[in-house]
């Protein structure tokens, strides 16, 4: 993914759904992953897993964090207040020379979780629980790379945290050769501000980067030689 300038933005998530099961899925994702509240932010801001996967959250901060957690889209409409994607935890701070609270949240439900903070209205993060163990989340580079794709016909989701309408999902052949595919989306990338510095006596606070909704912009695939790789990076037109 890049932004107006060209730099690459990470974050966004990319989900094959091969059309054969040929082939048994790569190991792509944390089987334990942890976020961590450090210096008013969840890191990492977006954590990718399957269903059935244990979430650790650790406080790394000073003072007690809320960890609330509300899915988002369909998931959302159809049981509200319900299942794993709907959660409510705090965390104590961490105490200097001691081990920093934790507690753990077992995700089964596929969908989107918007992360939060009761008492820090700044603090924003996203789970995304895939239905698809073909799924990665762009890297630093605004690339996401697929290994030994099956070949023959497949279909591609990118989903990104600001993007408020879901893209449908846009079919694919994988054959031997390089393919090249775009897709859209209606954000535009920010750069990140740097975390706030930690504070002294005073209460804790501050915003975070975020997304703004503004012109459209791409997301392009390419595929490798034997359905070997899969590259995934958005950019924004010229205009």
């Amino acid at each position: 993914m890049l932004d107006r300038e060209g730099k690459p933005v990470p974050d966004a998530v990319v989900v094959m759904y091969p059309g054969t099961a040929a082939g048994a899925a790569p190991s792509l994702l944390q089987a334990s992953p942890t976020i961590e509240q450090e210096r008013m932010r969840f890191v990492p801001a977006l954590t990718v897993v399957m269903p059935g996967t244990t979430v650790r959250f650790t406080n790394q901060d000073r003072w007690d964090h809320h960890v609330r957690g509300n899915p988002m889209g369909v998931a959302a409409a159809a049981a509200p207040g319900t299942g794993s994607t709907n959660f409510e935890l705090r965390l104590g701070g961490k105490t200097e020379g001691k081990p920093a609270n934790f507690a753990d949240v077992k995700l089964d439900t596929s969908g989107v979780v918007l992360l939060g903070c009761h008492l820090h209205g700044s603090m924003r993060g996203h789970l995304f629980v895939t239905d698809s163990a073909w799924t990665l989340k762009t890297d630093n580079d605004g690339i996401a790379r697929f290994a030994a794709v099956p070949d023959g016909a497949a279909q591609v989701r990118v989903w990104h945290a600001e993007q408020l309408v879901d893209l449908p999902r846009k079919s694919l052949n994988v054959v031997s050769g390089p393919v090249l595919d775009t897709m859209q989306l209606s954000v535009v990338p920010r750069v990140r501000r740097a975390p706030p510095a930690a504070p002294g006596n005073s209460t804790p606070g501050g915003p975070m980067g975020s997304y703004s909704q503004g012109p459209v912009q791409g997301v392009q695939g390419v595929q490798g030689v034997q359905g070997a790789q899969v590259h995934a990076h958005m950019h924004h037109p010229n205009h």
